[in-house]
């Protein structure tokens, strides 16, 4: 009989444990005295999140712990003990949906309910996102978001508190004003808490929220670099883009004075893209390359999730010249002619730097958060040893708008990047 119970017992708690790995997340938003916390299984719970669905390995290892992504994440995330804020497609008018439409409102009224009936139980769901930045409308359209929007949306939070009572549920609103608090606190009262994108004023939102009489939680659940509608430009009207180290101090920065300063409302947050992405550039929002090199910004994120920076940082680019003019000098070249660019970097462990450069035409179509956007192609025969942190190159023949592009390699896994953007002018 001894023998037997020996053998019972570890299979007794691997059941257990089994169990407890397969069966549906209990989530609730607790308050006390004016400050709210996440409970995971009843345990407190921060959210250490990225954008996206790749990488999650490396996510993981860095002290991440979940990612705002679609329905088909879930099995994906589980497997690595990630959650998921799982985006729930309820269209925006920018898409062509018509919030004047019962018909299409009750259409997508229960593709969303069915989405939530078939992944509820799924121990990877955290909470339920209902759309995204449903109140950007893009200029020249209209005015304002059709109120009949929040009005779909409080419909479907109180449905799905009936069939899930166990997941709270947000919407995602691209940054705030006092008008869309209002009109959220009007419109929208089933919501348990708000989900804001913001980028370069993400400082100002925990004040915002509470000048605005918002008086809920929320999650960041988009932010990182300074956006391209918010910086400097240049005198032929486009964005100047921080290098990867401004971007990887903005990071850091945001993160410690907004989003772990707010501990009364705020319940953490989804750091943005872990991934390569286009938008404007490819190099402005992505923290990796397309063949997973990371950027500053990740090491900013390994040291806010762990207290710790990796074994082995990435390189810092202190800035980029062309001549002895930055790109925010306002940078005109002559067809065809010769000059010469320079970049500083340095390395944390002093490894050997790899260099590339390249010219690219600067873009002409820019989709609503890059959807479908396209890289200009790099200009071949431009540039002599472009492995080197100063080159020689040869401005295009033909007038317009370029940038060009430097890339920094350690050899290590990381990579520093930053662009000039210039104008050919005879």
């Amino acid at each position: 009989m001894k023998h037997v119970l020996s053998f019972l017992l570890p299979l007794l708690i691997w059941e257990s444990v089994s169990a407890q790995a397969t069966r549906p997340s209990t989530v609730r938003l607790t308050q006390q005295n004016g400050t709210y916390q996440l409970l995971v299984n009843n345990k407190p719970y921060f959210i250490k999140g990225a954008v996206g669905s790749d990488y999650l390995e490396k996510l993981k290892q860095y002290g991440g712990n979940s990612i705002r992504a679609n329905s088909r994440s879930l099995d994906k995330a589980h497997a690595l003990g990630l959650t998921v804020l799982v985006n729930l497609p309820v269209r925006a008018e920018r898409d062509g949906m018509n919030y004047g439409d019962t018909e299409a409102v009750r259409q997508q009224h229960d593709k969303v309910l069915e989405i939530v009936r078939q992944t509820k139980d799924h121990p990877a769901v955290l909470m339920w996102a209902l759309g995204n930045e449903l109140d950007f409308i893009q200029a020249n359209v209209k005015d304002k978001y059709n109120l009949n929007v929040w009005d779909a949306v409080n419909a479907l939070a109180q449905e799905i508190h009936r069939i899930d009572p166990n997941h709270p549920i947000m919407t995602v609103v691209g940054s705030i004003s006092a008008e869309k608090i209002k009109d959220l606190l009007t419109k929208c009262p089933d919501l348990d808490l708000l989900g804001i994108n913001e980028y370069g004023d993400l400082n100002k939102i925990p004040q915002w929220l509470r000048q605005f009489g918002w008086q809920k939680p929320y999650a960041v659940t988009e932010w990182g670099p300074t956006g391209f509608w918010q910086v400097r430009k240049t005198p032929w009207k486009v964005p100047i883009e921080e290098t990867s180290s401004m971007k990887a101090d903005k990071y850091r920065e945001r993160y410690d004075n907004a989003i772990a300063a707010d501990k009364a409302l705020c319940v953490g947050s989804y750091v943005f893209l872990w991934r390569q992405h286009q938008e404007r550039t490819h190099t402005w929002f992505g923290m990796f390359d397309e063949n997973g090199l990371e950027t500053e910004a990740v090491d900013v994120m390994h040291h806010a999730w762990t207290g710790k920076w990796p074994a082995n940082r990435t390189p810092r680019l202190d800035s980029v010249k062309i001549g002895n003019q930055t790109a925010y000098d306002g940078v005109y070249l002559q067809p065809g002619q010769s000059y010469q660019a320079t970049v500083w970097v340095t390395d944390p462990e002093s490894d050997p730097i790899r260099y590339n450069w390249e010219v690219l035409r600067e873009g002409t179509s820019f989709p609503y958060g890059g959807n479908g956007e396209k890289r200009p192609p790099a200009l071949p025969g431009l540039i002599n040893a472009p492995d080197n942190r100063q080159i020689s190159f040869q401005a295009p023949a033909e007038e317009g708008p370029y940038r060009l592009f430097v890339y920094a390699y350690d050899g290590k896994g990381h990579w520093a990047t930053a662009n000039v953007p210039f104008f050919v002018k005879k």
